[in-house]
């Protein structure tokens, strides 16, 4: 177990890693024109393309934010004696599937038919739209 933890650390580390980099990242994204200049980009294009980028990176950001909370879980399940073992049926969870994806919680029978039951209820969604919330 202390090598699937030192795993899971790992990939933590690196997850952590790259959200400290794109944070610096975002910082100098936010100033991109001169000082004192009122104008920061030469054209509407260059506005554009620095929004686009400034969304890609906050999605980027999110999406390893959501995989440090899953490693970080992992890490706790580990501790607890439940890592390994599928949350939907209770059987264990391919090491191979752990291997490629240590943060997972179900196993691959277990995620198709979760994955194919969203797939059904997705059309349903945009045919009736989101629920208004009652207030």
């Amino acid at each position: 177990m202390d090598e699937v933890r030192d795993r899971i650390e790992k990939e933590l580390g690196s997850v952590m890693n790259r959200l400290r980099q794109m944070g610096g990242a975002i910082v100098i994204e936010e100033f991109p024109g001169a000082v004192g200049d009122n104008s920061p980009f030469a054209d509407l294009t260059e506005e554009v393309q620095v929004q686009r980028e400034r969304e890609v990176s906050f999605a980027t950001r999110s999406l390893l934010v959501e995989r440090a909370n899953r490693l970080a879980e992992a890490l706790e399940r580990l501790r607890q004696g439940e890592y390994g073992i599928c949350d939907e049926c209770s059987e264990l969870i391919a090491p191979a599937r752990l291997k490629a994806m240590p943060e997972v919680t179900t196993c691959v029978r277990c995620q198709d038919r979760l994955e194919r039951s969203a797939r059904r209820l997705e059309p349903a969604a945009v045919l009736f739209g989101e629920p208004e919330e009652e207030d």
